[in-house]
């Protein structure tokens, strides 16, 4: 382009990213709409972005759309398969802030002319003289910083969060006012590439070799019954077991190498340590306080734990209290009592405190 422009908006046809737009458009800023196609771009796809351009001509935005379909399939869709298949439950919405929406789109963002990369992400960054600095969004219910851990801080620095600082219940009124309608009227908060939210169909219909039939047991080897493939299972689960026992039962882990489900009852869940791969470090450790609160699910409540980074530069997190073992393929994340994302790992392992009798 012959111009430079300051913004790129990721639009992907949703009330976040139109008020993300409307917001930066009525801010004064040069501004281009960019929607990425991470499906392949058949005719609903080519609708959603014909719509989400007449969106931005009411505002006055020049439109691009850009094909990056392939690359999704290859850096989120596959993994997403490979890590059930390997018995994890992953996390496709991190792993898709950290390569595709900060990674290949803010790429095409600067393909475009754009200095800055602005989406509908609930989350705040500051800059620091250290760097880029991510915080929880104002908003509770919507708060995002869990899924953009793993971006990193040269990323981070050329992001904008203009929703940083609101409440998404206001946001149809605000949208109303600048005269704008979501092509999508409803948002989901399933993931995007499976339909219906049914997991264990997609995976089916994928072709990957997945598990199959394999025993149900104690942790003292005890066998209970016969699971289905370790892929229709996830940690802390407890209903579609199908086995009978004296007290409730939990999946508490997953032997891939016996092709096992370990069950439990809910005591034998509890964990106090959990391990990550290679962190994402949005605050350099010597800074980090001595005590951090720790998050290892979106939808779990981050508790009080003591941190630090082993000899690969993992996550060791010693929690003050027993909690709900964390899940292997998903994020734990690390925050400062101020809502300050310290850094971000995935998750490989957690320590499990079996009382004496499981029964």
């Amino acid at each position: 382009m012959n111009s430079t422009r300051h913004h790129a908006v990721a639009v992907s046809g949703g009330s976040d990213s139109l008020l993300a737009l409307g917001l930066l458009r009525d801010a004064g800023h040069d501004l281009l709409g960019l929607h990425a196609h991470f499906l392949p771009p058949g005719p609903r796809e080519r609708a959603l972005a014909a719509a989400i351009d007449a969106q931005c001509r009411v505002l006055g935005v020049p439109f691009a759309a850009v094909d990056l379909s392939r690359e999704f399939h290859a850096r989120v869709i596959a993994p997403f398969i490979a890590a059930y298949a390997a018995g994890l439950t992953p996390n496709p919405c991190a792993a898709c802030n950290r390569t595709m929406k900060f990674g290949l789109l803010l790429d095409a963002a600067t393909a475009h002319g754009a200095n800055r990369l602005a989406t509908g992400h609930f989350a705040r960054i500051a800059d620091t003289p250290a760097g880029a600095a991510l915080w929880r969004g104002a908003d509770p219910t919507r708060d995002q910083s869990y899924f953009l851990s793993l971006v990193p801080a040269d990323a981070l620095a050329r992001a904008v969060f203009p929703l940083a600082g609101r409440i998404k219940a206001d946001n149809p009124a605000a949208l109303a006012a600048l005269g704008l309608a979501p092509p999508l009227p409803t948002e989901s908060r399933e993931v995007c590439f499976v339909p219906g939210d049914d997991y264990r169909a997609f995976l089916e219909a994928s072709g990957a070799p997945l598990s199959g039939p394999g025993p149900i047991m104690l942790a003292d080897g005890t066998r209970l019954g016969t699971h289905g493939g370790l892929w229709r299972h996830t940690i802390g689960q407890r209903k579609g077991l199908g086995i009978a026992y004296s007290a409730p039962l939990y999946v508490l882990a997953k032997d891939v190498a016996a092709n096992a489900l370990i069950v439990g009852v809910r005591a034998a869940l509890s964990s106090t340590t959990c391990r990550t791969g290679p962190a994402n470090c949005l605050v350099p450790p010597a800074e980090w306080p001595a005590t951090v609160l720790a998050q290892t699910g979106y939808r779990m409540r981050p508790r009080p734990a003591t941190a630090g980074l082993d000899a690969a530069g993992g996550l060791v997190i010693d929690f003050a209290e027993p909690v709900a073992r964390p899940t292997p393929g998903q994020v734990a994340v690390l925050y400062d009592a101020a809502g300050r994302v310290l850094a971000g790992g995935e998750i490989l392992d957690a320590g499990l405190v079996f009382p004496g009798n499981l029964g």
